[in-house]
């Protein structure tokens, strides 16, 4: 559990770092709204959406820990390139390397976490790793505060042997030298039997996934579909978050880190582990939508604080009511993975999870920030971001929230039945 917690914090240690160094990199790049979404969004998902369900495919049938540790020092080493970055396209092609890391750890993770707990506790376990989101999140924007507040003001520092780089480019090669080391530690980890219908070896081919998802599509459909539209509205703030706060109330990107990192620090935990016991509470008096109820208890809860947080005239009134959203936010993230694992048969389940991960990565921070940027550039204009982020989620949430109440009683029926590993595919 400690080491997939810390894979998953090196992962969002760089999502969270690249988004407060906006700034500085559109002024040094001479980059547009549009390219810096590109770079954000876009790059970091294209490996994923090419080799990804191979990938995944290799996780259903693999050694689990050891497609993680590969996938790891891959996506460290390609972070710390793009601290050599000069120009567009090369900051481009190193974030696209930088995404191989997730066609391996979503799946891998997972999949592994199943097969550790029963499904009634693994809303519990995976908000357990997810403390791992919440750590490399708020510690990017917290860590990278501090090195703005030491290196900000000077132009160009100094490697010796490598040359002369700008703070930003210094700020990302550290970044990534962390990785190395989980990678090592995931060696370490033990690999879990495989339960629930797995036979050694065996891997369904792709048409039969898709197979089950068209039979049961009350179940699947809803999940994926709600999970697409509030993950657009969720990575658009997330990524525009910083130029929001610079924009409209002119905060320094060392005060947004530090505010917005300990406030994220001390949210999303809270709303984790309230998912996950509201979950268990649920699931031991008998209803067996549980994971789906809480999706969309923590969704209605959500979405009209991110439409109203944006118009407020204040940071501090901005950042108090942010805190309160990511509570709610934080309440989805294990419950809605568990839904997927507990539903979907062993032997399908890293690739299952792909086309779940490909929907929030590569739909959801491909276009989330892209999104944003295009309101932002063509519609209202870069000052007046916050009405580009107060649209996004308008037009997004708002629907995400019907689409999960519809997938809560198929579901449920689903899960009483005792999943859909018992049914022949």
């Amino acid at each position: 559990m400690f080491a997939l917690a810390l894979a998953v914090m090196v992962n969002f240690l760089d999502r969270g770092i690249f988004a407060l160094l906006v700034r500085p990199i559109k002024a040094d790049l001479h980059l547009s709204d549009v390219q810096v979404s590109l770079i954000m969004g876009f790059a970091f998902t294209f490996f994923y959406a090419i080799l990804g369900l191979p990938v995944a495919r290799l996780v259903d049938r693999g050694n689990r820990k050891r497609i993680m540790a590969i996938g790891i020092a891959i996506w460290s080493a390609m972070t710390a390139l793009c601290g050599f970055a000069g120009n567009f396209w090369q900051l481009f092609l190193a974030r696209v390397g930088a995404g191989v890391g997730e066609t391996t750890s979503g799946p891998s993770a997972y999949s592994m976490l199943s097969d550790y707990f029963p499904p009634e506790k693994l809303p519990r376990a995976i908000a357990g790793m997810n403390i791992g989101f919440v750590a490399g999140s708020g510690l990017s924007l917290v860590l990278g505060a501090v090195v703005i507040g030491v290196v900000g003001n000077r132009p160009e520092i100094v490697i010796p042997v490598l040359g002369a780089f700008r703070s930003w480019q210094v700020v990302l090669m550290l970044v990534g030298t962390p990785g190395l080391i989980v990678a090592a530690i995931m060696l370490s980890v033990r690999e879990p039997p495989r339960h629930r219908g797995h036979v050694a070896g065996e891997n369904q081919p792709v048409t039969e996934v898709f197979t089950l998802m068209l039979r049961h599509w009350r179940v699947f459909i809803p999940m994926f579909a709600g999970l697409a539209l509030r993950s657009v509205q969720m990575f658009g703030l997330q990524m525009w978050g910083p130029a929001f706060y610079q924009r409209t109330y002119g905060w320094s990107a060392t005060q947004i880190g530090f505010v917005s990192g300990a406030s994220l620090m001390v949210a999303m935990p809270f709303g984790l582990f309230l998912g996950s016991w509201l979950s268990e509470y649920y699931w031991k008096r008998g209803r067996h939508d549980a994971n789906i109820r809480v999706v969309v208890i923590s969704t209605a809860l959500s979405v009209p604080l991110g439409i109203f947080a944006p118009l407020l005239p204040s940071p501090w009134l901005f950042a108090g009511v942010s805190m309160i959203t990511a509570v709610f936010l934080g309440m989805a993230a294990p419950v809605e993975n568990a839904a997927l694992q507990s539903v979907t048969p062993n032997r399908m389940r890293g690739q299952m999870t792909f086309l779940f991960l490909f929907t929030m990565n590569v739909v959801g921070m491909g276009l989330g920030p892209l999104f944003v940027a295009l309101l932002s550039q063509y519609v209202f204009s870069e000052a007046e971001i916050r009405y580009s982020i107060m649209l996004t989620n308008a037009v997004l949430g708002l629907p995400a929230i019907y689409i999960f109440w519809f997938g809560m009683r198929p579901y449920g029926e689903a899960m009483k039945r005792g999943g859909l590993d018992t049914e022949p595919v």
